[in-house]
């Protein structure tokens, strides 16, 4: 099996991801996946679309990661195997659309507008 390669977007992150047959190996950034996120729930995030097909060891997984917080990066990762894995089996797409892996979450933070303290809240109103 050649290599396939899948982006995955999510806030301000972007995740290249590239897959090809091998022991499970998961490299970002040219680092394990245990040292790159240590909180093991970002870990769970990226695993989930493997966890969900059946695939967990049967793919070598690197990817580039940049930009937004480590929650982002993860869910961008997390999108970028789930297209991968459907790119290279079809028959994992409903599962993967079951579970909401392959739905592009595009909320972003809403920009600070002038004359407010943030994005929506205003400055306490004074009557006297």
């Amino acid at each position: 099996m050649e290599t396939i390669s899948t982006i995955g977007r999510r806030k301000t992150s972007i995740a290249r991801v590239y897959v090809k047959t091998g022991t499970g190996n998961i490299v970002i950034n040219k680092r394990e996946l245990i040292n790159y996120f240590p909180s093991e729930i970002h870990q769970i995030i990226v695993k989930q679309g493997l966890k969900i097909t059946d695939h967990t060891g049967k793919f070598d997984i690197k990817v580039n990661v940049e930009g937004g917080g480590t929650k982002g990066q993860a869910e961008a990762i997390r999108l970028g195997i789930a297209r991968a894995l459907v790119n290279i089996d079809a028959e994992n797409k409903p599962m993967l659309r079951k579970e909401g892996l392959l739905t592009r979450d595009s909320r972003k933070v809403e920009r600070k507008k002038p004359g407010r303290k943030k994005a929506r809240k205003k400055f306490q109103f004074s009557k006297r």
